[in-house]
């Protein structure tokens, strides 16, 4: 048979609460299961837990699909969905556990020891059995485990051959044939130990010639004298099979359902079934047996035999013990034999065998292969005591020495574990000691914070994460310094003293950590300083702890809240070449949209102005004593551009205009012609700034240093509508590169913000190096007519338009006629003839 011809799933769809049911309510019989399929090489303690193991990860985690219509069954294989499914999932591991490990190949969990449960310091077992147990779980281990799985579906869960196969298949056996061919050939090497022409029928076997209990090709049968096996199949040596129906009787000697108790006697079930003609009534009492009678029917010189007792001058036996020739009767048990009786027939005088008890012949001190034979009979009715009778292989799946869940606990090695936990507590002092050391003063990164372990011992680097070693500014050096800039700002702040912080903030900028929210201008290198850096500001800002370094190349920031190190941040912008402005102030702190600014000590007024009302006087900011302004709200952080404010200084040299872009250091603003702007204070510039100022956000967070802005052009517009105002605005950065260049059209109403016209980076258009700078625009006249406008600066005589709008033009200003949405290229004429393409 093919395991492609078997039903796929004989089970309906399982809810994970009907397969926990049962699960539970069915737990011991799956957990036996599991011990009898694992491989017996695995220990019995090992056996133990994962039995346990397996049956308990075999919920299924969602609701598990079936059949429509699942597929006929017989009655003995209808068994609950949920139990089934169950039973097949403990079945699978069980199996998988049984396969060797692969060198190559990743271990399957059922392949691992089992987590849980877990047992430490007692070593878990089933109770010992007798020698029939210890034989069968022999025989069991030198099958494969797709052979044990079909042994204890047939024997311990009664299931027909079929369905056998079945699950075999659906637990992904590959061939299940073959497994049901080792569970056949255990029942014959089990058969096979009673030789040919064995002991006589029991009650209700067919006469043979003079007397003999005939036996067809093997065994008789006990009832009917139809042959069959303790397993409760048809005989493999031809005997006929015995059952309801014709079917095979595959469970001899175990109590199931619709079946008796066992064999021994009379009474109701199939296995106590006697023809007519046979005197198996109650199974308690009969006729003495005469030499030549049979088992069953009553011949001319005895009265058959009895399930109770034997003639007096049969060879009785119990029907449960052997005897010693090692004859053994129909329902798989053994006798002692008596004197008279022979070992593989019977012989003219006392052939038959009594169903129970030996007969007075049996000799009393006959001692059986399995069990002690009984004590001599009187010659009285009194029956002899029984023998222990010998159980099937299938019947002793149900005995203890399988049973899981009835275990004896013996302690494990106790001297290897004295020295595992003896090595475990050294292993841990160890650790505690090396966790101590690393931790003190002077080495390791325990009390470093949120900075990461060292990962380097170069001298110069330890040099420069050493907090006494940091360089410290006298504030009476800046006032006679040829320059003046980051290097002369001296020490402030109430922590400079604090080396705890000093020490934190030096070794989370060499090694920050992944909880250290870090940021840094674009082109601003963020390793550790070559050397000691120099302190500007140690202090407490708000809810946090601050410190300002300063290296040459960078403004260093560390941050930190008061409470814990928790939230660190590291802040690094490029500051080379610094003039008195570029170093007149650094941001210090960042909290609820609003900004504090360091100022230089150089500086000596400090104020608020609104880019965005120029006509409004600068409100004044206050400092502490330690340069420290009060908060002012940023527009870095703004979502819309309601107001623009910027930090007005004012040192000795006049008033500056800075302005935070969202960077450590704030950014200049000019304006004027790119070879002298000046800063942007007046009310000219002032007027224009207001018109531009909302387009600084094009430029925030990009490194910028400085930004200019320089009206380029002026034009008058057609119709009579006044004359517009063309502005370069020009971002420059520390870095020197990436530089953002805007050409801007202003009209004449000075409450309407300026239009972008182009936009470029990396140009150095507009720039000291190359100031001149075209650029147009689309624009629509009061009267509704659409116009190309264009202007060019520093040097043009002629542009000219192509594509979608054609005109051309003497000087730098054009204004051609056009439609709505039409699109043009400008090119544009200089002095010495060469031509120059619009800002792009």
């Amino acid at each position: 048979m093919s395991t492609q011809d078997l039903v796929p799933s004989p089970v309906g769809p399982v809810d994970v609460e009907q397969a926990e049911a049962a699960l539970v309510e069915r737990y011991p019989r799956l957990v036996r299961i599991a011990y009898l399929v694992l491989p017996p090489a695995l220990g019995r303690n090992r056996r133990v837990l994962t039995a346990h193991a397996l049956v308990q990860r075999s919920l299924p985690r969602r609701r598990v699909p079936g059949p429509a219509v699942p597929g006929p069954r017989q009655a003995e294989d209808a068994v609950d969905p949920g139990y089934a499914y169950v039973r097949g999932e403990v079945l699978r591991q069980a199996l998988i556990a049984g396969l060797p490990l692969r060198r190559l190949a990743l271990p399957r969990r059922a392949q691992l020891p089992p987590l849980l449960p877990h047992v430490w310091g007692l070593r878990l077992f089933p109770r010992v059995g007798g020698a029939d147990e210890l034989a069968l779980d022999q025989r069991l281990s030198r099958l494969s485990g797709p052979g044990r799985a079909a042994y204890v579906l047939r024997g311990l869960e009664r299931q027909g051959d079929p369905e056998v196969l079945r699950v075999l298949a659906a637990a992904g056996v590959e061939d299940p044939p073959a497994a049901l061919a080792e569970a056949d050939a255990l029942d014959t090497t089990e058969d096979d130990a009673v030789p040919a022409g064995g002991a006589g029928a029991g009650a209700g076997g067919q006469d043979g010639p003079d007397g003999y209990g005939s036996r067809a090709g093997g065994r008789s049968s006990g009832a009917g004298g139809r042959s069959h096996r303790a397993g409760g199949r048809s005989d493999l040596a031809g005997g006929q099979s015995d059952g309801v129906g014709g079917r095979s009787d595959r469970v001899g000697e175990q109590a199931g359902p619709g079946r008796a108790s066992g064999r021994r006697g009379g009474g109701t079930g199939r296995e106590g079934h006697v023809p007519a003609g046979a005197d198996g009534g109650a199974g308690d009492t009969g006729g003495l047996r005469g030499p030549g009678s049979t088992g069953g029917h009553g011949g001319p010189r005895g009265t058959g035999r009895t399930a109770g007792a034997g003639g007096p001058e049969g060879a009785g036996g119990t029907a449960g013990t052997r005897g010693a020739e090692g004859t053994r009767d129909a329902a798989g048990t053994r006798d002692a034999a008596g004197p008279d009786s022979t070992a593989g027939s019977h012989g003219p005088v006392g052939a038959g065998r009594a169903a129970d008890t030996g007969g007075p012949s049996a000799p009393s001190g006959a001692a059986g292969l399995w069990g002690a034979a009984p004590p001599s009979a009187s010659s009285g009715a009194a029956a002899t005591p029984s023998l222990p009778r010998r159980l099937s292989g299938a019947a002793l799946l149900e005995s203890d020495e399988f049973d899981p869940c009835a275990l004896q606990a013996r302690p494990t090695d106790l001297m290897r574990r004295r020295q595992h936990v003896r090595a475990a507590f050294v292993a841990v002092v160890a650790l505690v000691v090396c966790g101590t050391l690393l931790g003190l003063p002077g080495d390791g990164w325990g009390r470093n914070g949120a900075a990461a372990p060292s990962y380097a011992r170069n001298p110069a680097a330890e040099a420069a994460l050493d907090p006494g070693a940091v360089k410290r500014v006298d504030p009476a050096v800046w006032p006679g310094a040829t320059r003046q800039d980051f290097s002369v700002w001296p020490a402030r702040g109430g922590l400079t003293g604090d080396g705890a912080l000093l020490r934190r903030a030096l070794a989370v900028w060499a090694r920050p950590g992944e909880s250290v929210r870090s940021s840094a201008t674009p082109g601003t290198p963020v390793g550790p300083p070559m050397g000691p850096p120099q302190l500007l500001f140690a202090g407490r800002v708000d809810a946090m702890r601050v410190v300002l370094f300063h290296d040459g190349l960078r403004a260093v920031r560390y941050a930190e809240p008061v409470e814990g190190t928790a939230g660190a941040a590291l802040d690094f912008a490029r500051t080379d070449a610094a003039d008195t402005v570029g170093s007149s102030a650094l941001v210090v702190s960042r909290a609820a949209g609003n900004v504090r600014y360091l100022t230089a000590p150089w500086v000596r007024e400090t104020a608020v102005r609104d880019l965005l009302a120029p006509a409004k006087e600068p409100r004044v900011l206050a400092r502490d004593a330690d340069g420290v302004t009060d908060p002012v709200p940023t527009p870095a952080r703004a979502g819309g551009c309601t107001r623009w404010n910027t930090l007005q200084v004012r040192d000795r040299e006049g008033a500056r205009l800075l302005t935070d872009l969202g960077e450590l250091a704030p950014a200049r603003l000019l304006w004027g012609p790119p070879a002298s702007p000046v800063d942007a204070t007046g009310a000219e510039a002032r007027g224009a700034w207001a018109r531009t100022a909302c387009r600084l956000t094009a430029v925030r967070a990009h490194g910028v240093r400085s930004v200019n802005a320089w009206p380029f052009a002026r034009q008058p517009l057609p119709e009579g509508a006044g004359t517009a105002t063309w502005v370069c605005t020009r971002a420059e950065t520390w870095r020197g590169t990436g530089s953002r260049v805007l050409a801007q059209f202003l009209v004449p109403s000075p409450g309407v913000p300026a239009a972008l016209a182009a936009a470029s980076e990396g140009s150095p258009a507009c720039g000291v190096r190359d100031p001149r700078v075209l650029a147009g625009v689309l624009w629509r006249a009061p009267g509704g007519g659409w116009f190309v406008l264009a202007a060019g600066g520093g040097g043009f005589t002629s542009l000219e338009t192509s594509g979608g709008v054609r005109g051309r033009s003497d000087g730098p200003l054009l204004a051609v006629r056009a439609t709505a949405g039409a699109r043009a290229d400008l090119d544009g004429t200089l002095r010495d003839g060469t031509r120059v393409g619009a800002l792009r």
